[in-house]
């Protein structure tokens, strides 16, 4: 049973207030407040109340909410009642840099009950962010990228109430810039809120760096090594050397019972209509010489071809090359792609000609493999466009354009694409779940009007393209773990 707060009972009552009313006074050249009436009423969903209650009551909060579900106008709410309220003054908002830009702008205009808060983005260049900065508003939005700046380096005050990391799981690498700069200033902060779709992407290991942002070490350690030493083995060496770890008996649910108290998590499949989500493989085969040119690269881990030489000097490497020449191309030693077999691109003609005209999208990882797709579109006369701008995601959304091709990182967040389509192709799949689950929500999203929304992938068999699916497939599982284990059972709840 949900037993709310004071505090959350008025916050959802925040609609109910008049729209002009600002928290703040004035309005600087670069400091943004709507005004005049708005489009759209909030009345939230029973776990959007839940979710705002859990904001207001944790200092620190962790909210685990699959895209589609609000977790923007979740904060926002949550954020302008504090506001209203003197408990917070100011809030930076980290994001990754679309969703700085677009969305959380978007949203902060669109809602009848965020009238008048105010707030600036401060993204571009040095000069640019600085012009943002001097202004004064409620909210600030930076992106992620330009948080070393900001705090070591921009000389402004960091005098913020409140930090709000949208994508929390892109400070899970304890040893990167823009986590050991956003630590030293998080004592600073009294409040903060973590957001994520995918907490642990790669295994239960990247939960510290995350956690330690948000608590300071108080529920999994204040180092990497206490929290390795507390809850994994190494599973990998080399004598002092560690490669990798596994969980120790009983350590899953140890972690999963120490975040419990401030961690909420919610699957859109279980709070929304979603579509029917349908998952699939098709599968090519590369011929005898193609595959004897695979597997001499694979054992000797140097191939001679006219066209060029290609060297792994590692395990690493050796993977990456192998992807590429599972796709049908590769990049040589000397920076030239040379093609290994066309198997993929027939593949991805077959698909396009099965969709009788219908839109798809078609994500790549590879540049070399975004120019051959393009080379043979041309040939096949299939409409198509790069969705790297808003004028081509406006001409996908609005079904202008037969064919989208979209790279995971420039199109793996915040972008709303299920208007222009259902089906989604993966011309060769990638190591990142985070990219991967974020890329597929661009379809697979509240919004999708389709009955079923499809997720295929061109898979060359017996390559690495299937252990990259295979080590997908795992990592979801550790994920899914997680997130069961703190999810919150709406249906046991007290309505308000």
């Amino acid at each position: 049973m949900v037993h709310l707060s004071q505090e959350a009972r008025e916050c959802l009552k925040i609609k109910e207030l008049n729209p002009g009313q600002a928290p703040g006074q004035g309005v600087g050249q670069d400091r943004q407040m709507r005004k005049g009436p708005s489009d759209m009423k909030f009345n939230p969903h029973e776990y959007q109340k839940i979710a705002i209650k859990h904001i207001l009551d944790h200092p620190a909060a962790a909210l685990l909410l699959d895209m589609g579900l609000g977790k923007t106008v979740i904060t926002l709410t949550a954020v302008v009642y504090m506001i209203r309220m003197k408990m917070i003054r100011k809030v930076l908002v980290i994001a990754p840099l679309r969703v700085a830009k677009n969305t959380w702008p978007t949203e902060i205009r669109k809602w009848d009950h965020l009238a008048g808060l105010s707030y600036r983005v401060a993204v571009g260049n040095e000069r640019e962010r600085r012009a943002a900065l001097s202004q004064t508003a409620e909210i600030t939005i930076v992106n992620r990228e330009s948080v070393p700046w900001l705090i070591e380096k921009s000389g402004m005050a960091f005098d913020y109430d409140m930090i709000i990391v949208d994508e929390l799981s892109s400070f899970k690498n304890g040893k990167c810039k823009r986590f050991m700069a956003l630590n030293q200033a998080r004592p600073r902060v009294k409040r903060i809120v973590g957001l994520t779709g995918t907490p642990s992407s790669n295994g239960l290991e990247d939960l510290w760096a995350e956690f330690m942002i948000l608590d300071q070490g108080a529920r999994l350690g204040r180092s990497i090594w206490i929290y390795r030493n507390t809850f994994f083995w190494p599973a990998r060496r080399n004598g002092d050397i560690v490669y990798s770890y596994r969980p120790k008996y009983g350590a899953e649910e140890e972690i999963y019972r120490r975040i419990g108290d401030i961690t909420i998590s919610m699957k859109a499949k279980d709070r929304l209509k979603m579509p029917e989500l349908i998952t699939s493989n098709y599968e090519v085969e590369m011929d005898e010489r193609e595959r004897r040119v695979y597997e001499v690269m694979k054992r000797e881990l140097i191939l001679r071809l006219p066209q060029g030489e290609l060297t792994a000097k590692n395990a690493a490497t050796l993977t990456g090359k192998l992807l590429q020449m599972s796709g049908g191309s590769a990049y040589t030693d000397d920076g030239e792609p040379i093609g290994i077999h066309d198997r993929k691109l027939d593949a991805l003609e077959d698909i396009i000609e099965g969709m009788n005209g219908k839109p798809l999208l078609v994500a790549y990882w590879f540049q070399h493999d975004l120019r051959r797709i393009e080379e043979r579109l041309r040939e096949t006369g299939a409409r198509f466009v790069r969705l790297d701008s808003p004028e081509s995601i406006r001409k996908w959304n609005a079904g202008e354009i037969q064919v989208g091709l979209a790279h995971p990182m420039a199109t793996g967040h915040g972008l709303n694409l299920q208007e222009g389509g259902n089906t989604i192709c993966w011309y060769s799949p990638i190591w990142s779940l985070e990219l991967y689950q974020q890329m597929n929500a661009r379809l697979y999203r509240q919004g999708q009007h389709a009955e079923t929304v499809v997720i295929m992938h061109i898979v060359t068999k017996n390559t690495m393209d299937g252990r990259v699916l295979r080590a997908l497939e795992r990592k979801d599982r550790i994920q899914e773990a997680l997130i069961e284990a703190v999810r919150v059972e709406i249906g046991k709840e007290e309505t308000v």
